[in-house]
């Protein structure tokens, strides 16, 4: 191997541990992004192939931890299994929460464009127990559908709906913006067949938190060109130039940050601190179950 590879693979190494001491493991995509936002490499295509082989060449000789870079799309499954009675019942322990957001005005989910953040954002939406949706692009019907019924039953608990929406700045990741908002609209509308069931009358509302042109200017991520070929790209070119940056260049203590802070402008924080608490003390009496195993 050149040195100049050898070199590159010390710089990944560097990220990747960035990420380990937050408990959190890379994809491809996002080391890219890594690597672009701190000039090591250009934002081209042939980058993103280079560095796909070069990756491979290191884990192959050891320098990189195969554990260090996933695939969260091609993984096996395997049902859960026990060594003994005290085995599950410490996991039943970990497991045991309670509904975290129950009694709150809002009900809150997240969606994100894209499938790679999922598992950053997770560590804040799992934390909360509001549900992320990722839309890989443009959500199908059914996945709206769906979507529409969990919001209609949160309106009839008398809740307001919002949904944090996390996307690139480019002419797609805006427009998903108003598909949502639009669909979502016709469901309702069909709900309740003659009225004028505005978005705002029944409770929705889509919340861009990122990527924001304020987030822009002040993170940097590394630009892309507009994608001209993209039907919705004269409008985007129009308002905001031929230049678009992806979500996925922020840092995961970033995300991590502009999320907790959006859910904590929505939600009531002493009634989740309550639940949590009660929670605890649960967990303390299923402890005293030890005693009979």
């Amino acid at each position: 191997m050149s040195k100049p590879n050898r070199e590159r693979l010390e710089v990944i190494n560097s990220i990747i541990e960035e990420y380990q001491e937050l408990d959190l493991v890379l994809t491809l995509r996002q080391l890219y992004y890594q690597l672009v936002s701190r000039d090591i490499i250009a934002n081209q295509v042939k980058e993103y192939a280079k560095l796909s082989g070069l990756l491979k060449e290191g884990r192959m000789a050891g320098i990189v931890d195969w554990d260090a870079i996933e695939d969260r799309l091609r993984k096996p499954s395997k049902p859960s299994e026990w060594d003994s009675s005290k085995s599950i019942l410490d996991a039943c322990i970990d497991q045991y929460e309670k509904k975290r957001m129950e009694g709150q005005a809002n009900y809150i989910e997240v969606w994100v464009e894209k499938d790679a953040l999922s598992g950053v954002l997770s560590r804040v939406t799992e934390k909360y127990h509001i549900p992320i949706m990722v839309n890989r692009g443009y959500s199908s019907a059914s996945a709206m559908f769906d979507a529409f019924n969990r919001f209609k039953a949160a309106k009839l608990n008398g809740q307001l709906n919002k949904v944090l929406y996390l996307g690139d700045y480019d002419p797609s990741g805006l427009d998903m913006i108003r598909d949502i908002e639009k669909r979502i609209d016709e469901f309702a509308d069909g709900w309740w067949p003659g009225n004028t069931y505005a978005r705002h009358t029944f409770g929705f509302e889509v919340i861009p938190i990122a990527l924001t042109r304020e987030q822009i200017d002040l993170y940097t991520p590394p630009p892309n060109p507009a994608k001209l070929q993209d039907p919705r790209a004269g409008k985007f070119v129009e308002d905001h130039g031929y230049q678009s940056w992806e979500v996925d260049a922020l840092r995961p203590e970033v995300l991590h940050q502009i999320l907790e802070d959006a859910i904590l402008e929505r939600i009531d924080p002493e009634l989740y601190d309550n639940i949590v608490d009660s929670e605890e003390a649960d967990k303390d009496k299923l402890r005293s179950l030890y005693q009979y195993l």
